[in-house]
């Protein structure tokens, strides 16, 4: 039986019901729907609107339906349009009509903002840790590649060499303002919207106060219509995951091409890649590959949110159910993207000999050459001019740069060894650089980084453990 059942003279329609039920994905909401169940029982109590029997048979009666939700031994029914009405159900048939009391002064339009707002802030918890999890994974391997150095590039083509551990380090600093973003997102969630009613609250003297407290909120809704209709918090986290999805993308892309015969910079571990159907010598870097394809769909999920939101009047409507698969599958694409990428990098063996080579390359030290001339007074732009000739001279002429560097009047030995092996990324010097030097600040500050978001990670609002349903 449906809660409006005595204004409609007839059930839905088979076809209305199987276009609008939404048991099959909001049943994920089970967990975070009790806990603000047994709030606004102790809401209905403190406001003199349940006496103490009945608030503590109606806990009674959601207790039980914890315990039959966890086991999987919950019957759900046909009539059960979601996992709110489905759980009102099963209490009423518990407790009688007592049970008939538990939504009282609530709509499933306060009710549902409760429970979106309670799952992302638990959703934000086990983001935080796992994109903490991969830092840190790339920190250790940063700290262990010494002075191993490979090409640093732009555009795809060389550039200038750098630290292995400083182009881990790069995605380490990226994904931490992932983590912030997260943190910070968390705050605007912190809102309780219960007591908001359907739009506009209620006769009955209800404190939101009371509820909001039992659930760990920080703080309650200053306007009920804005309560009920508010889904800013779920496109912010939307958000939040595609950028991440963005940067995990663009290193996957990385291993791809380092995995490659072509560059050979890096071996995945056999656990963290996958064979061919058809040509047995491959090993192929799916992992990498599909978190760089799934940065597409986590920008869907986001974009399609935020074209649902764009022309809804205040304050509740029913395209807001759409809020809750794109969100429910972005949290849980990216806390599987992050936890196989991280076994990528901490497995994968990096190639230092092949990473040298290339960066040894000799073209790859010009700029040194010019800045060596800076040093002894050359304007840059002239210096750049010099250098960039005589790398043109030896392209065209296929000649060695050094050989040209070194009996060249303007240049000549002590500039030609700039150019040996190894040289240029210990002259990278200035704050922040890729050279060994700036390499040693840096390892501090990352450090430093990762335990202050560690911290700011475990006070993320959540909820009380005496709320969360355990799992039997």
């Amino acid at each position: 039986m449906t809660l409006w059942s005595g204004r409609l003279s007839s059930g839905m329609a088979d076809e209305v019901a199987a276009f609008t039920v939404s048991l099959p994905f909001d049943r994920a909401l089970w967990r975070v729907d009790l806990a603000g169940s047994r709030a606004h029982v102790d809401g209905l109590a403190a406001a003199g609107i349940l006496d103490d029997a009945q608030r503590v048979a109606l806990h009674a009666a959601l207790e039980q339906v914890s315990s039959e939700l966890a086991t999987g031994s919950f019957g759900f029914e046909p009539g059960d349009e979601d996992i709110h009405t489905a759980i009102e159900r099963r209490v009423t048939e518990i407790a009688g009509a007592t049970g008939a009391r538990l939504h009282t002064g609530r709509s499933r339009n306060d009710q549902i903002a409760t429970d979106l707002r309670l799952w992302v802030r638990e959703a934000i918890v086990a983001l935080s840790e796992s994109v903490l999890e991969l830092v840190s994974t790339l920190r250790d391997r940063a700290d262990g590649a010494g002075a191993t150095y490979l090409p640093g590039y732009t555009h795809l083509q060389r550039a200038q060499p750098v630290l292995l551990s400083h182009h881990l380090r790069a995605h380490a600093w990226a994904l931490l303002r992932d983590a912030d973003r997260l943190v910070d997102a968390a705050r605007r969630a912190d809102v309780s919207p219960l007591g908001a009613g359907a739009l506009a609250g209620s006769s009955l003297p209800l404190d939101p106060s009371v509820p909001a407290a039992a659930l760990g909120f920080a703080s309650t809704f200053e306007n009920s219509l804005d309560a009920v209709s508010d889904r800013d918090f779920a496109a912010e986290l939307l958000f939040c995951i595609a950028l991440t999805g963005v940067h995990l993308s663009r290193m996957g892309e990385e291993l791809v091409l380092w995995t490659s015969s072509e560059f050979g910079f890096c071996i995945l571990d056999d656990r963290y890649t996958t064979g061919s159907s058809m040509l047995p010598q491959k090993k192929n870097a799916d992992v990498a590959e599909l978190a760089r394809g799934k940065a597409g769909r986590l920008i869907g999920n986001l974009t399609g949110l935020l074209v649902t939101l764009k022309g809804l009047p205040l304050s509740y409507n029913r395209d807001l159910q759409e809020d809750k698969e794109p969100l429910f599958d972005s949290v849980g694409q990216m806390l599987a993207a992050l936890a196989a990428l991280e076994g990528c990098y901490r497995t994968a063996t990096f190639n230092a000999e092949r990473m040298e080579q290339a960066a040894d390359d000799v073209a790859a030290a010009a700029v040194d050459l010019a800045e060596w001339l800076v040093e002894r007074g050359t304007p840059f732009r002239d210096a750049h001019r010099a250098v960039g000739a005589l790398v043109a001279t030896s392209i065209r002429e296929g000649s060695d740069l050094r050989a040209l560097v070194e009996a060249d009047g303007e240049f000549g030995p002590d500039a030609a060894a700039l150019l040996a092996p190894g040289v240029a990324v210990t002259r990278r010097t200035t704050p922040g650089g890729a050279g060994p030097l700036p390499a040693v600040a840096q390892h501090a500050a990352l450090d430093a980084a990762i335990a202050d978001a560690r911290l700011r990670s475990q006070r993320l609002p959540r909820l009380p453990a005496d709320r969360i349903p355990e799992d039997r």
